[in-house]
């Protein structure tokens, strides 16, 4: 038995949007992960099911090792093809923005979706949503996106229009938000979506296959480069630190998504319950958090680089350089070591 999450008059609310309007456009965050990719590409799947008219657009490219996904052909690159974009979202009559909660997350597309007249559904499992949406779902306690997008499809009853391709990028959305189910994912109800994703036909491994043995050499040497020069352990803080700088990821032709999972690599390392993960971009410091265990890496993102996320993966950005960055990063630790040791 799946849960009811959503409340019944924002299920309500969507399924008018959706039974009383034709042209729909599904956005989501800068620099995709496989939940952005996998509930646009899942509710784009279910809106096509409906005899929708219905685009995904992302700010840019989405990783190589998400390109399988069933529609992932069909993805409109903002960055690509502004113009074009623009006027999907001038059109549209809904706009979904999926897997963010904040306008800034979409970068160069925020304005557009902002600006378009459509009214706007959030679906979404980010603390702290920011308003602009007509109607906002909103679950930070669910794992991924791509869940609530099974919890919806399933509450509007309309289930039986889950087909293989829709389930195979929920799933997929699922599996990368969790870390391949290992954090985050302690409820019941997702493996009982799970056991209805593989009754629909889903082949757990392949995709699993797909997305976490399907490396370029590229981005294993840059792997293999960050553990063994760039990585740094602070014991006592049971804490680890991984940076890349521009001309780092350069010498290694570094791709959309070369660096994602990187952070966790280090909680791998016994008595490591605190990773994370700096890497340099032309305007900022990208941050990525990771913890295990009770320690709660999403306060500590808002507290000391005011990001935010969940318990145990979180995110932020800092715009001060990389060495200022990271003095910053170790003069914050003291304030969170008992918070740190009672987490081992």
């Amino acid at each position: 038995m799946i849960s009811k999450i959503i409340e019944q008059n924002l299920v309500n609310k969507i399924q008018e949007q959706i039974d009383e309007n034709e042209r729909f456009v599904i956005v989501s965050h800068v620099g995709p992960d496989g939940d952005a990719v996998g509930s646009s590409l899942a509710m784009w799947h279910f809106l096509t099911s409906q005899g929708k008219q219905a685009i995904v657009i992302i700010p840019n490219a989405i990783p190589s090792f998400y390109k399988w996904m069933p529609g992932a052909e069909q993805i409109l690159i903002y960055e690509n093809d502004k113009e074009l974009a623009d006027k999907k979202l001038s059109e549209a009559e809904v706009v979904f923005v999926m897997d963010l909660n904040e306008r800034r997350r979409m970068n160069i597309l925020a304005n557009a979706v902002v600006d378009s007249p459509a009214p706007k559904i959030m679906i979404d499992h980010h603390l702290y949503p920011d308003e602009f949406a007509k109607i906002i779902v909103s679950y930070p306690e669910i794992a991924s996106t791509s869940e609530l997008v099974f919890h919806l499809i399933c509450q509007m009853g309309n289930f039986q229009d889950i087909n293989l391709a829709c389930a195979e990028c929920i799933y997929a959305g699922m599996m990368t938000d969790t870390g391949g189910f290992s954090y985050n994912s302690n409820s019941k109800d997702i493996y009982n979506i799970i056991s209805e994703l593989l009754n629909i036909g889903i082949d757990k491994d392949d995709i699993f296959r797909k997305v976490y043995n399907n490396y370029s050499e590229n981005r294993m040497r840059l792997t293999g480069y960050a553990l063994h020069r760039k990585m740094k352990i602070y014991p006592q803080y049971h804490t680890a630190l991984i940076t890349l700088t521009r001309r780092e990821l350069e010498q290694f032709q570094y791709d959309t998504g070369d660096a994602e999972g990187l952070v966790n690599l280090p909680l791998s390392i016994e008595g490591i319950i605190f990773a994370v993960f700096m890497r340099e971009e032309s305007d900022k410091i990208k941050l990525s958090f990771r913890s295990q265990g009770t320690f709660p890496c999403n306060v500590y993102a808002r507290e000391v680089f005011r990001g935010g996320g969940h318990l145990n993966a979180s995110g932020g950005e800092s715009y001060s350089g990389m060495q200022k960055t990271i003095l910053k990063f170790e003069n914050s630790l003291p304030k969170y070591e008992e918070m740190l040791k009672n987490s081992v």
